[in-house]
This record gives C-alpha cells, structure tokens and sequence, in this order.
C-alpha cells in the first residue's frame, strides 16, 4: 500500500492530501530514510512523522484498504 493511503486509513494524518504535502516535505522517514508519497508500506516497517517540533515513531503491524476508527489502532503501535 502507498506510504500517503497507509497514513489516512491509520488515521496518523486524517487526510491523504496532507498526508501527501507532509511527505513532499520531507517530514516522513520509512526505516530511516527519507520517503516519498509512493512508498510502499508493509507490515514491519517503521514510519517516523514530524509533526513541527516534535516527532512521530511507529511501527507498521498490518496492512488494510479500509478501517474503522477503533480498528485504525491495530494498524500500528507507537515507538518510544
């Protein structure tokens, strides 16, 4: 799944076009490196967001098209 899709149905960014323009910037990493909208994001990955001044570290448990809010969370599970 896109790096951009995978962060609008995990809710970590609620809309794909910010999530979008956030990885334009620059501001998302996929295992430490610097990634672009088109990524592609499996299970394992670990995503960083900089959200201003601080920052975002989660890792990827599963993959889905769609969720439900309560489902969205095990989606993913934050870092420290």
């Amino acid at each position: 799944m896109r790096l951009d899709k995978y962060l609008k149905v995990s809710r970590l960014i609620k809309r794909r076009t910010v999530a979008n323009e956030a990885c334009d910037a620059g501001r998302v990493a996929v295992n430490g490196r610097t990634a672009k909208a088109s990524v592609e994001v499996k299970a394992g990955d670990v995503i960083e967001i900089g959200f201003g001044n601080k920052s975002v570290k989660v890792e990827v448990l599963a993959v889905q098209d769609t969720s439900k809010k309560e489902e969205a969370k095990e989606l993913f599970r934050y870092l420290s």
